[in-house]
């Protein structure tokens, strides 16, 4: 596709977001947090809609025509869902509310029946605490040892290291396969083989990777694989637990009520089948249903585009931010996703993120639920911009230049 052609795209797809349409402070609005959430296509916004105000019903227990269209909608997406990670059947997909219910799923069912005083699991220094604190209850629980494998000062892991920490006493690894606060790829690939290896079960976070890149669990093997949909151009309130038919099936259910049974008495309940006896409840019906829409409008564009126009604007602003002297990007991995976490001398992030809103621009600024990494690199926080489909580099431009105001305002 040639640089006409894709700007053409691009130009056509920003017309489906209708949020990047407007004025902020009077200014026209460049979003760059995306790494926070992605803001919904029209088809995801009108899918809502229409649930809503037309097909509005409970699901799995109605026979009536709106609940059974509510249902055929609802398992639709999942089957959505099965396709986009390539999972081999639709059982191995459990709706939960997002990437951090589903760690805390796994780690109060799968972790509970396997982990034992004395055991480890395994995690890396750049992990969002969505991926530390259940690990780090269920070592409470049980008397486990939380292990960590380092990282460098580029913020890439150190593969030696965690063949090392990789030994009988590890009941299993968790870790993200794109960092938040850093952009790192992590070759999880690699990791996930080394940790079959011995024996070892293997949670993938794929909450920042899943709107950037294909994704084939099958391939990969991993055990366990998360995300949420707010962050893939989907409703909010809605992710997925992808997880090996046989582990599921041996998993206790985390959650009792209602849609997770077969039959209940008095004195005894039997489960429903997977994946159901994780979903108790009424789920988030509209979300589920809107997530499938999002899923649909990424592979309507295309994984190759989407790829390689991420990839070019990640190169752009990593040019344009190390041209600002007193600026320092925090997170050079070789291999990275579009995420330029940066700090300025003498300027807290809070300040520089204050500024740029004022001039229309919305990034993030804080710690981003990555408290271990901010201390890792010697700062309290950053600021950062992070990189969706509908971006454009005259939006990087723009982020640069009033970078340069903000370093001038600070120099008065």
């Amino acid at each position: 596709m040639n640089d006409t052609t894709s700007r053409e795209k691009l130009n056509k797809l920003r017309n489906d977001f209708p949020a990047l349409h407007q004025l902020v402070r009077g200014r026209p609005l460049v979003y760059l947090d995306n790494a926070a959430t992605t803001h919904k296509p029209r088809a995801v916004i009108d899918t809502l809609v229409q649930f809503y105000s037309m097909d509005n019903s409970n699901i799995h227990r109605g026979v009536h025509y709106l609940s059974e269209k509510a249902t055929f909608a609802y398992e639709k997406a999942r089957g959505q869902v099965k396709r986009l990670l390539h999972a081999k059947s639709e059982q191995e997909i459990v709706f939960t509310r997002g990437a951090t219910e589903a760690i805390n799923l796994v780690a109060k069912t799968f972790g509970d029946m396997r982990v034992k005083e004395g055991d480890e699991i395994l995690i890396s220094a750049m992990e969002h605490h969505s991926n530390i604190v259940p690990w780090q209850m269920l070592c409470e629980k049980k008397g486990a040892r939380l292990k960590v494998i380092p990282m460098n000062d580029r913020g890439e892991l150190l593969l030696d290291e965690y063949e090392k920490l990789l030994t009988e006493k590890t009941k299993i690894v968790s870790i993200v396969w794109i960092s938040n606060s850093l952009g790192t790829r992590n070759p999880i690939s690699e990791m996930i083989k080394m940790a079959h290896e011995k024996g070892i079960p293997f949670l993938v976070d794929a909450a920042q990777a899943v709107a950037h890149e294909p994704i084939d669990v099958t391939k990969f093997d991993c055990d366990f694989l998360v995300f949420s949909g707010h962050k893939s151009y989907g409703p909010t309130g809605v992710g997925v637990l992808y997880g090996k038919s046989k582990l599921l099936e041996e998993m206790p259910p985390w959650q009792g009520g209602g849609d997770m049974i077969k039959s209940v008495t008095f004195e005894k309940t039997l489960f429903a089948d997977i994946p159901y006896k994780f979903e108790a409840g009424t789920p988030n019906i509209a979300g589920g249903i809107g997530l499938g829409a999002s899923l649909e409008y990424l592979e309507s564009i295309g994984w190759d585009w989407i790829m390689q126009h991420e990839k070019s604007l990640l190169a752009h602003g990593t040019r344009l931010l190390t041209e600002i002297a007193g600026l320092k990007l925090i997170g050079t991995a070789a291999n990275k996703a579009g995420v330029l976490s940066f700090v300025m001398d003498g300027i807290h992030p809070h300040d520089i993120g204050t500024i740029l809103d004022r001039h229309g621009i919305a990034i993030r600024t804080g710690h981003h639920c990555t408290q271990p990494v901010m201390q890792r690199m010697g700062v309290p926080a950053t600021a950062r911009a992070s990189i969706a489909l509908y971006n454009m580099p005259e939006e990087l431009d723009v982020l640069a230049e009033t970078l340069k105001v903000v370093k001038k305002v600070f120099e008065r």
